[in-house]
């Protein structure tokens, strides 16, 4: 199973034009006898100046040959941001199949940098979540990822497949929407991937939270933000996180959590890496 290019971007085209309100792109909204929400096919098309007909072959997706002017022209009428509108790009363009998908693997230095950085809660994230590096700060934050399986250490399935997880993140509904919303973005940008495309359809089958999400084709890139922690020994934690990716293979992240200094969190993150240090020393 792979991703189906022309029915998402059918159905993202369609999620954008239902969020718009006629009166906001200057035409009228006639109050409460419209029955379609949003824009119609025919106000979209007319808003951006391409015919109707060429506007919804590109919806239906019956052909991925469209011109930059109208796809830019599409994409400003639906007052797209830029990753909305890289995302349209990508669903609108030709592409050559299934692409093999080469083994993800962290270079040594790489590894060395996360253990050297051992006050930091770090981990790598490569293609559809996977998690295929931490250091010691990072698994006592989260989870133990050097006890699950290699299938198992992945960010979405633990969002929405482990109870505990649930119980970690202090508005898990925030970061639920962040994990699809990241990975509806992944899935596009590698649409012949079917280690993702299989992650997708377990999730729909077993969450609804996520079946959910999923259909709202929202779209975020992971880039810096906060998370709150609720840790089971340590208590609360309001960690900012900052994103590099590398620009050698942009496939994989670097995910660092930081404590603003003299806070209770760089309290509590102290305290969680002395345990952290005294867990390992016993081992």
């Amino acid at each position: 199973m792979t991703l189906d290019r022309r029915t998402e971007l059918g159905e993202f085209l369609r999620s954008r034009r239902a969020r718009l309100r006629p009166e906001q792109v200057g035409l009228p909204g006639f109050g409460s006898r419209r029955r379609v929400p949003g824009l119609r096919r025919e106000e979209l098309a007319m808003v951006a100046g391409v015919s109707v007909d060429h506007y919804v072959r590109l919806e239906q997706g019956r052909t991925l040959h469209f011109s930059e002017s109208v796809l830019d022209a599409v994409a400003q009428s639906l007052r797209l941001d830029e990753i909305e509108r890289e995302h349209l790009y990508r669903l609108a363009r030709p592409w050559s199949g299934p692409e093999p998908r080469p083994a993800q693997q962290v270079r040594p230095g790489l590894r060395r940098l996360l253990d050297t950085a051992a006050d930091v809660p770090a981990y790598i994230v490569g293609r559809g979540t996977d998690v295929l590096a931490w250091n010691d700060l990072a698994a006592a934050l989260i989870t133990d990822f050097s006890a699950l399986a290699p299938t198992q250490r992945n960010l979405a399935r633990l969002v929405f497949l482990d109870e505990g997880m649930r119980e970690l993140y202090e508005d898990w509904h925030a970061k639920a929407a962040d994990v699809v919303a990241y990975l509806r973005l992944d899935a596009v940008r590698h649409p012949g991937d079917p280690a993702i495309a299989e992650l997708i359809e377990e999730l729909s089958a077993a969450s609804p939270v996520f079946r959910d999400r999923w259909v709202r084709h929202d779209l975020r890139d992971k880039t810096h933000g906060r998370y709150v922690y609720l840790h089971p020994v340590v208590g609360r934690l309001d960690l900012g996180y900052e994103t590099l990716r590398l620009p050698d293979d942009p496939d994989q992240a670097l995910i660092a959590h930081t404590a603003e200094a003299g806070s209770s969190t760089a309290t509590a993150l102290r305290l969680l890496t002395t345990w952290t240090t005294a867990d390992r020393a016993l081992r």
